[in-house]
């Protein structure tokens, strides 16, 4: 069933079009990600499509009974009632059911009423509605949904009023989920959310009866959840059928084919136009180049394909190097109040190493790291810094950054002995060009902060960075960018990020924090999720054997229990053999139909027809998604 359609959807912001031809479609239980530049109008499009924000021209069709659930970026929830409360006011109806239910049954306590057999059938068929409604479980529902988004720790009579920014996120988020909602529209769902909730979070939506539209620059949660890429790019979107990684190929093939056949034509052109410049005045010639002339103006030209490549270009540099020993830190501990938030960290770090701090919210990650840059004094313990350590900083709450100088000034001001030029060309680097180093701060967006501040931190050259969430606010590509700079840093990094695909990338060493103190991985995020995997299994099996054991006459089985297991064994063996030689044999058709679908898209023909494109590139993943699943089946029985 199609839940949502919109086809040549047009949107403006005064003169400005932000959206045109726009197409997108949603079906039952679909998982959806839009993609896109920071400011190509992902947000835009989310509110239009809830009904928030009206378009100028196009077609919007949403069934009637479809029922859309919207979360906007950092909409948190503004309300003097409970947590508990708050929650409760989703299920206002079935409550009101409850309580009519309530009513029946003690009108029913009297069976002599004239109207017993009605209020019996009132109440049988109520009761149904009311099962039907989620009404015996609501409860559970609620505590689950809080559990899973980490208020186990809150009293549930805690005014949501009290609550911190990123906490009210969390409580809007959870409340639309428990609204269930047969279209979940999420615009950056994962701000705010630690590395488990984010893990809980991919299961509920993966697992969700509804569908869901999400925008997100997690990289590693969009892998994970969704099944459909519609990327937003110069107005108009293009449907891929895929992971975002999976899209990231195919948007590289495609592009490379629009380039192959672009050029193919544009080199067809020239040799025609050559032949009527050379022919056209010769009389013997004369009327061949007439012929391909009329070629010329009855060719469809290509245009050239479009590139979105503005992005940021960086790195990070140092004037001096540190010794080996960069950094020890011993029997440390922190807080804000004599109450210490985290005890007992002791870390050592080395230089050249790369190391991701990870632990949930509220651990104190971003304390440890205001402890490191001298912002904060520990409550007990030390910090020891090796020789010619030159610290740079990056706060995710930007408040290095002045609200009323302008971008120039912010940097410039900085750094008063670099001529202007020099500092223009920094910006121009962090996408700040023209009038844009005139802004403001106070008017810059969440992106553009970010850059600006990662503008201050790359002129500083310093040789340990500390970051915090450098990622929060920067796009996909400007993920990609920092990435690759920070990669390349000839220095030392400690970083703390909930990004994990940032910290599979980036990190030499995972530690963990906990209230006792750090526990560390040698290895990137994949190691330290084996690792733990490893931990409980070891823990599990532990358990297990600490159980009391059987009797020796429930342990020992009898010679036909014995013949009876060998026979089941042997049957099961036989079905495993058979099993992968059909697996094989399906393996070897799948690749097959693979080879034959790529060529039928690089057929130009195909590949000139978008629908026929989409078409076939459809079938391919779904060929390339069964070959998978049997060549994952082979391996788990091999």
């Amino acid at each position: 069933m199609i839940l949502l359609q919109c086809a040549q959807l047009s949107k403006f912001f005064g003169s400005e079009q932000i959206l045109s031809n726009v197409k997108l479609e949603i079906k039952s239980r679909e998982r959806v990600a839009l993609v896109g530049r920071n400011g190509a109008g992902k947000s835009t499009l989310l509110k239009v499509i809830a009904g928030e924000m009206n378009y100028d021209s196009g077609t919007l069709m949403i069934p009637k009974e479809t029922t859309i659930g919207y979360l906007a970026q950092d909409s948190g929830l503004e309300t003097s009632r409970s947590i508990w409360d708050e929650m409760l006011t989703v299920f206002t109806e079935v409550r009101n059911m409850e309580k009519t239910l309530r009513k029946l049954e003690e009108r029913m306590s009297d069976p002599m009423q004239e109207d017993y057999e009605k209020i019996l059938k009132e109440y049988d068929q109520l009761q149904l509605d009311f099962q039907a409604r989620g009404g015996f479980q609501y409860e559970a529902d609620i505590r689950s949904i809080l559990s899973g988004l980490h208020f186990t720790s809150f009293d549930y009579d805690t005014p949501v009023e009290s609550l911190s920014g990123g906490q009210k996120t969390r409580l809007a988020l959870g409340k639309l989920l428990l609204s269930k909602p047969d279209l979940l529209i999420l615009d950056e769902p994962t701000n705010h959310l630690d590395i488990d909730t984010l893990t809980w979070l991919e299961g509920y939506l993966s697992a969700y009866d509804g569908a869901v539209l999400i925008v997100s620059h997690d990289r590693y949660f969009l892998d994970k959840v969704v099944g459909v890429v519609y990327e937003l790019s110069f107005r108009q979107t293009r449907r891929f059928v895929g992971n975002y990684s999976s899209y990231l190929d195919e948007a590289a093939k495609l592009e490379e084919q629009e380039w192959k056949l672009f050029e193919k034509q544009q080199g067809e052109i020239k040799k025609l136009e050559d032949f009527v410049q050379r022919n056209l005045a010769r009389a013997s010639t004369s009327n061949r180049a007439k012929s391909r002339r009329k070629q010329l103006d009855r060719m469809e030209r290509m245009d050239r394909p479009r590139s979105d490549d503005k992005s940021a270009q960086f790195s990070f540099g140092i004037t001096k190097q540190t010794g080996n020993d960069v950094m020890k830190i011993d029997s440390l501990s922190l807080g804000y109040t004599d109450e210490a938030l985290v005890t007992n960290l002791s870390l050592d770090l080395s230089r050249g190493e790369s190391l991701a701090l990870i632990g949930p919210n509220g651990i104190g990650k971003s304390t440890l790291l205001k402890a490191i840059v001298k912002k904060l004094k520990p409550l007990a313990g030390s910090i020891h810094y090796g020789s010619n350590v030159e610290i740079g900083y990056y706060d995710q709450e930007q408040t290095e950054l002045h609200s009323s100088k302008t971008v120039l000034q912010e940097l410039w001001d900085d750094y008063p002995q670099t001529p202007e030029k020099d500092i223009r060309t920094v910006l121009g680097n962090f996408l700040f060009s023209g009038d844009d180093v005139l802004k403001n701060v106070q008017d810059l967006s969440g992106g553009e902060k970010a850059r600006l501040a990662l503008s201050k931190l790359m002129m500083q050259k310093a040789n340990v960075l500390i970051l915090d969430e450098p990622t929060n606010h920067l796009d996909l590509d400007s993920k990609e960018v920092l990435e690759e700079a920070l990669i390349s840093y000839p220095g030392t990094i400690i970083f703390v990020s909930h990004d994990r695909y940032f910290v599979n990338r980036m990190a030499t060493r995972v530690a963990e924090l906990s209230p006792t103190g750090v526990t560390s991985y040698l290895g990137d995020y994949d190691y330290y999720v084996q690792k733990k995997l490893e931990q409980a299994e070891l823990k599990r099996l532990a358990e297990e054997e600490n159980k009391p054991a059987v009797s020796d006459v429930q342990a020992t089985p009898s010679s036909k229990s014995d013949y009876q297991e060998n026979k089941a064994k042997q049957k099961n063996e036989r079905q495993r053999k058979r099993r992968i030689e059909e697996l094989e044999n399906a393996i070897e058709q799948k690749e097959t139909v693979i080879e034959e679908l790529e060529a039928k898209l690089v057929d130009p023909e195909v590949f000139a027809d978008h629908e026929k494109a989409r078409e076939v590139n459809e079938q391919l993943e779904a060929a390339k998604a069964e070959m998978d699943e049997a060549f994952e089946e082979w391996e788990a029985l091999q």
